[in-house]
């Protein structure tokens, strides 16, 4: 059927064609007819009006003149054309409705530590601990006596008389008392002084403390004492000994006259891990 129309399209146009061009040479022979008329003198012929006899078909005239041509095949497509300019913005819509929350994040990396906050409130009381080390069960104390004069200078007076030595903390063959709990330890000492002056020193481990000196007054007996707190570790030894020549070795004893040495702990330096809180 679409070739059909086709032809029947062609054939209408090529009659239109044909027909424009019989009228246009039928024009041209009335114009060429007119002026050779108007040359020659010669009247020309006005047709007889209605009663011009029309029988005879115009052989000038072509059958297509009832019929159009066959529609031509229809062009290409143009090139697209520019894009046109932006149009204004147009009014601001209304507010949306609420989307659905989406999925969660991946962790973000770790900030920068904040300032330190405001004091809290005290915390409640923590439980009560496990009983620790007494320190009643370190036990450490010594007191003991001449009997005599002294004999040497310059070397640990041996005390020779026991007030109190339970544990044996004071050695009398060396004059020393040596520490075996560690911690802080009070020392004291009350000499009688006779027949000349006296200079004592309190040693611990070859170096001196302290020293006491007295000067001897003729016929009289004098007294020197001295005491002080020291803090011992293990193996430490302390001891009193005459400082000087035997000029200075008044230290003096009988049975009725003592020269003493003392020492006992405070408290114990108890471990880290056993003190209480």
């Amino acid at each position: 059927m679409t070739l059909l129309w086709k032809i029947l399209l062609g054939i209408l146009l090529i009659g239109r064609l044909g027909q424009g061009q019989d009228l246009l040479e039928e024009d041209l022979e009335k114009i060429a007819v007119d002026e050779g008329a108007e040359e020659g003198g010669e009247e020309v012929e006005e047709p007889e009006g209605p009663w011009t006899d029309v029988s005879q078909p115009d052989d000038r005239q072509p059958c297509a003149m009832w019929m159009g041509g066959v529609p031509g095949t229809p062009g290409h497509s143009g090139k697209p054309g520019r894009d046109g300019r932006d149009g204004h913005d147009g009014p601001r819509g209304e507010k949306g409705d609420k989307g659905e929350v989406g999925e969660k994040g991946d962790p973000g990396q770790k900030g920068d530590v904040g300032p330190a906050g405001p004091r809290g409130f005290p915390g409640n009381p923590g439980l009560k601990g496990a009983p620790g080390d007494s320190a009643l069960s370190y036990h450490s104390a010594f007191s003991v006596g001449l009997k005599e004069l002294v004999p040497a200078t310059n070397v640990p007076i041996r005390f020779n008389k026991f007030f109190y030595n339970d544990q044996h903390h004071y050695d009398d063959v060396s004059g020393k008392f040596r520490c075996i709990l560690p911690g802080v330890y009070f020392f004291t000492y009350h000499l009688t002084v006779y027949t000349k002056d006296a200079k004592v020193g309190l040693y611990k481990n070859d170096k001196a403390i302290m020293f006491t000196y007295d000067q001897y007054q003729e016929s009289n007996v004098d007294q020197a004492s001295g005491s002080i707190i020291l803090r011992l570790e293990a193996e430490d030894e302390v001891w009193l000994q005459v400082y000087g020549d035997e000029s200075f070795g008044g230290v003096y004893a009988d049975n009725t006259n003592d020269s003493t040495f003392s020492g006992f702990l405070l408290y114990p330096a108890i471990p880290t891990p056993a003190q209480r809180r």
